[in-house]
């Protein structure tokens, strides 16, 4: 669906994107994370075709976004500042973008705005925040797009909102095989949603994978010794990323699949193990880290 090779984007001195190539699959959830600046906006505005590149090629369905209108119509982004008229309504709203994208679906849109605690004949001016933010949600999800491109979605939105969202999209995703595109800079709010996951700094691709991969490869496990092994001889038997002793437990995280790390366990008699869940944050920790890279501070600059 979407193919991104050495993309580059430049505004006067600053340079946006560096050379970032990745590939997002049809029907997929793909998550882009990093701190403010790291370039994840310009990206989305690039497959949305508001921005051009200057350099490599972003192409959606084999065609770029730029200045294609036909391709435009059949996708939506939803920036993190969105602009619609002050003085209309949704019910307005909706009647107005119905003429502009052929997959407009009126039932769709009648059914998501009673889902949705908006009041569809309320102006838009006078709407919080976070209604804005579901106005502009449920007016993207009545056009069907192919592709939707979000940017900090989740902003504004109370917990059982965004339990909706994720529903709403995952939903589509698999009933229609819409391809969702989304950039935030708080990780834990793509847990356990997203099928895979960028992570952007200053412009450049740190890390791209598949989240069911990531987290089959690491496992952490809480074990106590009648005899302390040596750090020395447990890396001699698996590849230990993080290791932690308080008393007699001993806790660590190590590459590789449930079944090989605990079967390398047993030979050092543990009178106690058991696994312990990765979360999606300490994944990429572990993984940032054996790249040379500190999570921690790039997220947070």
């Amino acid at each position: 669906m979407i193919e991104i090779k050495q993309l580059c984007k430049r505004f006067s001195q600053t340079t946006a994107l560096d050379g970032v190539s990745l590939t997002v699959q049809k029907g997929s959830i793909f998550g882009l994370v990093g701190s403010n600046g790291a370039g994840k906006s310009t990206l989305l505005r690039i497959l949305a075709g508001v921005y051009r590149p200057d350099g490599g090629e972003a192409l959606v369905d084999g065609g770029s976004p730029w200045q294609n209108q036909e391709l435009q119509a059949r996708l939506r982004f939803l920036p993190d500042e969105q602009w619609l008229p002050a003085h209309s309504c949704l019910k307005d709203l909706g009647k107005v973008q119905a003429k502009f994208y052929p997959n407009w679906d009126q039932r769709w849109f009648e059914e998501l705005c009673a889902l949705f605690p908006v009041n569809e004949a309320a102006p838009y001016r006078k709407l919080s925040k976070g209604n804005r933010r579901q106005a502009g949600l449920i007016l993207a999800l009545s056009s069907r797009p192919e592709l939707l491109l979000l940017d900090e979605v989740f902003d504004g939105l109370d917990p059982v909102v965004r339990k909706l969202v994720k529903k709403l999209l995952a939903q589509e995703a698999a009933d229609r095989r819409m391809t969702v595109a989304l950039a935030s800079h708080n990780l834990r709010e793509l847990e356990d949603f997203c099928d895979t996951l960028a992570l952007l700094h200053k412009g450049g691709l740190v890390l791209e994978q598949d989240l069911d991969d990531m987290r089959l490869s690491l496992c952490r496990v809480q074990a106590v010794f009648p005899k302390m092994p040596r750090l020395e001889d447990v890396k001699q038997k698996l590849c230990v990323t993080n290791w932690e002793v308080s008393g007699s437990l001993v806790t660590f995280v190590a590459r590789g699949n449930q079944e090989e790390v605990l079967a390398a366990v047993e030979e050092f008699s543990p009178s106690f193990r058991e696994m312990v869940p990765l979360s999606l944050e300490e994944v990429f920790i572990s993984e940032m880290e054996a790249s040379g890279y500190d999570i921690e501070n790039i997220l947070s600059k």
